[in-house]
């Protein structure tokens, strides 16, 4: 029998892919469906607010992995005033309640892993990956592949990064093609958006030989074209629009190699 694996907040299927080539049976969830021309996520795919799932209807899975939005924890670690002030906020708030709002969807995925489990009688393991800014609100992560962390039930062997990893599947043209964005260095997640409410995008800014996208470099100190769709085409594209939504549902897809190794440590005999 074929290998069940559930992919929470499953966005393009980063982890659904490599759950695949290692051929497991795949059911994401999400609570919207990410379709951008070709792109779509490849295998069946849940409409559902992960919030609002049991674990039980996941006793028979092998392997559960999670990728909660990640836009706080990054907006936070940002060096900006607004960043820092939400920052000092959530912290002052002695009854709790701003930090339990901020890893609820974090929280929820470990919940759902302990119900799983209940409900089956055995341990079903689960990774969970997020940005490095999650850190400090959630505990220590276990690992790290370039900018994508890892949490919850992490092999102790896991693949190094190179640089210059080609991603598959990422377009900065604008169009709906998928493409390749040239040297995605670490292969790090890059943050393309403010989070301030303001709706722009950064302007000056560049990937840098870390992969990390940071503010206040020129554009000619670009490294191939990961950021000319922040640059010029967020520009022509609102904050809502698809083609937005599209670079920023590329952007977190779990790299091939990562995906795989969990899948392929975590099948079953």
């Amino acid at each position: 029998m074929t290998a069940l694996a559930i992919d929470l907040f499953c966005g393009l299927g980063g982890w659904t892919e490599g759950l695949l080539a290692e051929r497991y049976d795949v059911v994401g969830f999400d609570i919207e469906r990410h379709e951008y021309g070709a792109e779509k996520y490849p295998a069946q795919l849940v409409l559902q607010d992960v919030t609002t799932i049991h674990g039980s209807q996941f006793r028979d899975a092998a392997l559960i992995v999670a990728s909660p939005p990640c836009q706080e924890f990054s907006y936070m670690a940002m060096p900006w005033s607004r960043a820092k002030a939400k920052q000092a906020a959530i912290e002052a708030d002695t009854t709790g309640v701003e930090r339990a709002r901020l890893t609820a969807l974090f929280d929820t995925c470990f919940r759902i892993q302990r119900e799983a489990i209940a409900a089956s009688g055995r341990y079903i393991p689960m990774v969970v990956e997020n940005v490095r800014g999650a850190n400090k609100w959630v505990g220590r992560s276990r690992w790290n592949y370039g900018s994508f962390f890892l949490w919850g039930d992490v092999p102790a062997l896991m693949p190094m990064t190179n640089n210059g990893i080609k991603n598959p599947g990422m377009n900065w043209s604008g169009s709906d093609k998928p493409g390749y964005v040239a040297e995605a260095f670490n292969s790090t997640k890059v943050p393309g958006f403010r989070f301030d409410g303001s709706g722009k995008s950064f302007q000056s800014t560049a990937v840098a030989e870390t992969g990390v996208k940071q503010p206040g470099i020129s554009g000619a100190r670009a490294n191939g074209k990961g950021d000319k769709w922040f640059q010029d085409g967020a520009a022509r594209h609102g904050s809502k629009s698809s083609a937005r939504k599209a670079a920023a549902a590329r952007i977190a897809k779990i790299p091939l190699p990562l995906s795989r190794h969990i899948a392929a440590y975590w099948k079953p005999a």
